[in-house]
């Protein structure tokens, strides 16, 4: 485990006690962490696209082991990533696709569901496209693309379940979705 994933899972986990909002506070602390990280503030130095592995796997960790919603805190986790990524000057469209993908190992590490996880992934960088005026057909693209190649690593189980998942979600944008999953465009 990495000084800032060790410091993320830390943090949150302290935080996720007393939290009413499991995303806000996700979020928060994704995004803090990661400026601070690339930036060089603190104990921690690191490039963007570690520094986005590193806090989500910190946060996945700390909502595992505190018992919260994991599927709630990975669309805080994303959508702080890439607000802070955008903060430091960090390419968003390669910070979404890099937090969803790590969102969805680290959740499979856990056994818990790649599937929502994957959902829950786009969803934040949905959101967080409109909290720093990004394209979100791009955001969204990435982070679809992010989550298949990830579950695709894990096996071809996951591949599908992630598909399946995704093609099935009615809160994402399916005309992205289809096009991505199925190459038609209408």
């Amino acid at each position: 485990m990495s000084a800032l994933t060790a410091a993320v899972k830390n943090t949150l986990t302290s935080l996720l006690s007393g939290a009413s909002d499991v995303v806000s506070t996700a979020q928060g602390v994704a995004k803090d962490n990661v400026i601070q990280a690339i930036k060089g503030v603190g104990e921690v130095a690191t490039s963007g696209t570690a520094a986005i592995s590193d806090v989500v796997t910190g946060g996945i960790e700390a909502l595992s082991s505190a018992g919260s919603s994991v599927t709630e805190g990975v669309v805080g986790l994303v959508r702080g990533a890439v607000d802070g990524a955008k903060e430091v000057g960090v390419d968003t469209t390669e910070a979404a696709g890099e937090a969803a993908s790590t969102a969805v190992k680290t959740v499979a590490n856990f056994g818990g569901d790649v599937g929502e996880t994957a959902v829950s992934a786009v969803k934040g960088s949905i959101d967080a496209a409109g909290d720093i005026g990004g394209d979100t057909a791009t955001l969204a693209k990435s982070a679809v693309l992010g989550a298949i190649r990830a579950a695709d690593e894990i096996g071809s189980e996951a591949g599908a379940t992630v598909r399946k998942a995704l093609l099935n979600a009615a809160a994402l944008p399916h005309d992205i979705i289809d096009a991505l999953l199925t190459g038609k465009t209408e």
